[in-house]
Formats: C-alpha cells, structure tokens, sequence
C-alpha cells in the first residue's frame, strides 16, 4: 500500500527529505498557501504534490513530518493538531528534549501518533551522509518509509526525547565548536594577532585553519543556527549543565543574521565586523 507523506514545509532540508519519500514509492503532499515562491521552486523540483491548505494535506496524509526553524516547531504542531490529525507526527526538528515532549502533547491530545525524529547531516542528495535519528513507539513504521533510500533512518532506544537528545548532543559540538571558532578569529583579527595564531595552529592544531575558514563561509547560514543554539541551552539547563556555551553561540550566530542569503559569502574582516560590537 503507498503511504502518503505530508511535508511541513519544503525548505532546503525538508524538500530532499520529501523527494527521498516519493522516490522510495511515497506520495508527498505540501501545503503551498501563504509559503514563498522559493518554496513552490524547491517543492516541484522534488517532485512534491499541492494540495494547497493545511487542512488537506492532514485529511490526506497518514504520516506527517515537521521540518522547520526550532522557533516554529510549537505552532506546527499547533497548526496541525487544529485539525484533529490522528496518524502519525514527526517532529523532526532541532529542538530540546523538553520541547520534543511539548509538540509530543500538542499531538497526541488530538489523537495523533508522535514520533521524535533529530536529522543529523546535510540534505540528503546520497547515500551515508545524513542521518534521521527516531524514538517512540512507532519510530520503526517511519524507519521503514525510508528504507533503501539516500537518508538513514535510525531507532533510538528510549523514550520520546531520544531522538532530539542525540541531535542536541552532536549539534552541540559541531555548530557549537564552529561559533567559537568564529569568535576565536574575530578574536584575533581585533587584537592584531591573526596571522600569528594560524602560524600556531598549523603547527599544533593543523585541522583548525581550514576549520575556521569554513566556519566563515557558512554565516549566511547562520540565521538558522539561532534557534538551535537556544534549543541546545536549553537542553544542557535542563539536564542541570552550563548552558553558557550555547546562548553565547547563538549570540554569535544572531549577530551574522544580516547575512541571510546573501549571494556570497562574507570574508573574515566581514564577520569580525559583525561579531564584534
């Protein structure tokens, strides 16, 4: 039997996950009322059907899942349970565990199914790069809609929140490691030391130069990180950890947020501009 898949919403991440679904045999739905034509672009490239308002794409779909920013996980989950869903729900969002547990409510109050999911990994274009982490009672009937295909789906063993916890963890590291670096260069740059510090580092630390560069090209991304970054605090205060590290990344990142899709990327006097106020 085709499963139907209804995708909220089409963006860089969530439409590769879609096209991933309908090219395993699934039929995608999306909702393009009130969504950019960037999004109508991206969804009709991976082949996915508009049904056009919320409302159908829930009366039609037998799995739903939920890619957005961390900031508006809650109000999908909202959105979707306004109209009494009753399959299965798949926050697949960068969120904390304690937020996880909160969309979980949303949905199950209106007779959903939910399942935590936490994507590790860029959009999956091929196989053993992305990784879509799943906990709960029902993570094995979404592990199977993606079977063959490009994204990997994994079961977490453990209770609802798993899934994000393992996101929350490696995110923690790999954007969290990346603002530092970010601030560490701005550092340098302010104190007249930059070149001094990347003769050290090739010395002693060789990976980090290329490291940082990266993390430099990558700030027109770095709207996106913001929301994360919170979610990661909130989860480290949650399980009574300093959640220092990460309202400080998200500082970071929010100060970038002029650089938003931009066409290209800002240079390093750029970034140390806009991180140091």
């Amino acid at each position: 039997m085709t499963t139907t898949i209804g995708l909220l919403h089409p963006g860089e991440m969530g439409s590769v996950i879609g096209g991933t679904a309908r090219g395993a045999g699934a039929v995608v739905l999306w909702a393009s009322d009130g969504r950019s034509e960037a999004t109508r672009k991206r969804a009709e490239e991976d082949g996915l059907r508009d049904v056009k308002t919320i409302a159908r794409l829930v009366g039609e779909s037998r799995i739903i899942l939920s890619v957005c920013p961390p900031a508006s996980a809650v109000a999908v989950a909202r959105e979707v349970a306004a109209h009494s869903f009753r399959g299965i729900f798949v926050d697949c969002n960068a969120i904390a565990p304690d937020t996880t547990r909160d969309v979980g409510a949303i949905v199950t109050g209106s007779g959903a199914t939910f399942v935590d999911g936490g994507i590790v990994g860029p959009p999956p274009r091929r196989s053993g790069v992305t990784r879509l982490y799943l906990s709960g009672d029902h993570a094995g009937d979404v592990q199977e809609v993606f079977t063959g295909t490009p994204l990997e789906a994994i079961v977490v063993t453990g209770p609802i929140g798993a899934a994000s916890a393992v996101k929350m963890a490696y995110a923690a590291w790999t954007k969290g490691s990346q603002a530092l670096l970010l601030a560490v260069r701005a550092l340098a740059v302010r104190e007249g030391v930059d070149d001094a510090l990347i003769a050290e580092w090739k010395r002693s630390q060789p990976d980090l130069p290329g490291r940082s560069e990266n993390a430099v090209g990558t700030a027109r991304k770095a709207w996106r990180f913001v929301g994360e970054m919170d979610e990661i605090a909130k989860t480290f205060a949650g399980d009574g950890l300093p959640e220092g590290f990460h309202q400080a990344a998200a500082e970071i990142y929010r100060r970038l947020e002029d650089w938003k899709d931009t066409p290209t990327a800002p240079s390093l006097a750029d970034v140390t501009k806009a991180v140091s106020r």
